[in-house]
């Protein structure tokens, strides 16, 4: 099957199943996509702020509901849980929304969100907020790239297809690498 109705057909289910853990590589591709014509911008952006604002709150209420099960399975995070719940209390609109930024805290982040005295509504907001303009820069970043791809090295249709293997190839090498060299 050609590259780009796959990218067509389930490229949206991609971004939101990628979106849902850590998805700056799929969201960044479907940025690239987008570029290409093959799936709508604002729609990635869309599914991407849904699936990502949709996993935080997943993890925020694990986190609420059995945070301390949560931490005292994997004791590296329940270490820095009394620092995070002091820098929650004193900055929690920019916690809730750099949360969605950092690398490495995308699942622990809401989850020790979760076990904070925070509101659900107060997380519910800025998460929505983190969510979208993580979605926007993400995909935006992505189409940049497109567009700088074509302005330097012209019409690219002939290898398009192995431009798009190539780029899936370098972001499942990146998120490999990442996994393997993120301390537990």
């Amino acid at each position: 099957m050609d590259p780009g109705n796959l990218i067509a057909t389930y490229g949206y289910w991609a971004v939101a199943a990628g979106c849902l853990l850590e998805g700056e590589t799929v969201l960044a591709l479907a940025g690239f996509a987008a570029h290409r014509g093959y799936l709508g911008l604002p729609e990635v952006i869309a599914v991407a702020a849904l699936a990502a604002f949709a996993g935080d709150q997943f993890f925020f209420w694990l986190g609420r509901r059995h945070g301390e099960a949560v931490l005292q399975r994997w004791p590296s995070v329940a270490a820095r849980a009394q620092r995070v719940h002091a820098l929650i209390e004193r900055h929690h609109q920019w916690m809730i929304i750099g949360t969605r930024f950092a690398y490495g805290l995308r699942i622990a982040g809401p989850i020790l969100i979760g076990t904070a005295r925070l509101s659900a509504w107060r997380f519910v907001a800025f998460n929505a907020i983190g969510a979208a303009l993580w979605a926007t820069i993400v995909a935006v970043l992505g189409w940049s790239f497109g567009q700088l791809v074509e302005a330097v090295l012209g019409d690219l249709r002939h290898i398009e297809h192995w431009l798009v293997l190539a780029l899936a190839g370098i972001g499942a090498a990146v998120w490999w690498w990442r996994r393997r060299h993120t301390p537990r």
